[in-house]
C-alpha cells in the first residue's frame, strides 16, 4: 500500500511574528523550487496561523494548529475552534500531543471529542499517543498505545481525515529516539489495532507518523520503515534546513 508521507512541523511555543513568517516562507520556497513526493505542513502557534497561511498560500505548504476545542464557539475563555482555525487558513490540527496531555491533563475521551469536532469542520486531525518511560520499562508499550488509540480515534474518522502520531514521550525533546526495531514494533501494533476498528483496508491507508527527536540524521532510516508514513517534527521544523532534509529523506 502506498501512502504519500506527511512531514509536520510542530513549532510549540516558539515564534514572533517576524521569525516565524522567514521560517514559512523559507521553507515554501524550498517547496515551490522543489517539488516532493511527500506533503508538507508546518504547525505554528495560533497567533501566526492566520499569518502563516497567507504568506505561505499557493507554495503547497499546508498549515495547522496545535490544538483546539471541542465546542465551535461559547464561553470558553483563552480557547480557540476548530472552525476559527479554519477560517484562518488551516486544514490541519494536532490533538491529543502529549504535552498537552501532561501539562493540561487531556484525556482520551477529551482528544476523541475534539477530533471529531475538528472533522466536523473541515481540518483533518493529526491523532497523538504514545508511552512515557516509565510505561516502556514495565513493558506496558503496546497495551499503553493500543488503549489511547481506541480511546482517542475519532467516530467518522478514516484515512483521509486522521493520521496518527506516534510520540514516545520519553524520545520529544531529549534526543533519545527509538531504535528503528522498536519504532516500526509500534507502528504496526498500531496499524494491526486499526485493522480491528476499521477494516484491515482503510488501515492500510491510514499515516502513521513518528514524532519522538526526528532530526536529519537520522530520518532517513525512521522513515525507510515499512509503516512509519512521516515525521512529527518539533526542534528540528525550527530551522527550515533542517525540516527540509527531513522532507528530502521521505521523498
Amino acid at each position: 500500500m502506498s501512502r504519500r508521507p506527511l512531514i509536520a512541523g510542530n513549532w510549540k511555543m516558539n515564534g514572533l511574528k517576524a521569525d516565524g513568517l522567514a521560517l514559512a516562507k523559507g521553507v515554501a520556497e524550498k517547496l515551490k523550487a522543489d517539488k516532493l513526493a511527500c506533503e508538507m505542513l508546518v504547525c505554528p502557534p495560533f497567533l501566526l496561523v492566520a499569518a502563516v497561511a497567507e504568506a505561505v498560500a499557493g507554495s503547497g505548504l499546508a498549515v495547522g494548529g496545535q490544538d483546539c476545542h471541542a465546542k465551535v464557539s461559547g464561553a470558553h475563555t483563552g480557547d480557540t475552534s476548530p472552525v476559527m482555525l479554519k477560517d484562518a487558513g488551516a486544514s490541519y490540527v494536532i490533538l491529543g500531543h502529549s504535552e498537552r496531555r501532561t501539562d493540561h491533563g487531556e484525556t482520551d475521551a477529551g482528544v476523541k471529542a475534539k477530533a471529531e469536532a475538528a472533522l466536523a469542520a473541515g481540518l483533518s486531525a493529526i491523532v497523538c499517543i504514545g508511552e512515557t518511560l516509565a510505561q516502556r520499562d514495565a513493558g506496558q508499550t503496546l497495551d499503553v498505545n493500543k488503549s489511547q488509540l481506541r480511546g482517542s480515534w475519532p467516530e467518522g474518522g478514516n484515512a483521509a481525515n486522521t493520521v496518527i502520531a506516534y510520540e514516545p514521550v520519553w524520545a520529544i525533546g531529549t534526543g533519545r529516539v527509538a531504535t528503528p526495531e522498536q519504532a516500526q514494533e509500534v507502528h504496526a501494533a498500531i496499524r494491526a489495532e486499526l485493522a480491528a476498528m476499521i477494516g484491515a483496508e482503510e488501515a492500510a491507508k491510514v499515516r502513521i507518523l513518528y514524532g519522538g527527536s526526528m532530526k536529519p540524521d537520522n530520518a532517513a532510516q525512521l522513515l525507510a520503515l515499512a509503516d512509519v508514513d512521516g515525521g512529527l517534527i518539533g526542534g528540528a521544523a525550527l530551522k527550515a534546513d533542517d525540516f527540509w532534509a527531513i522532507a528530502k529523506a521521505a521523498g
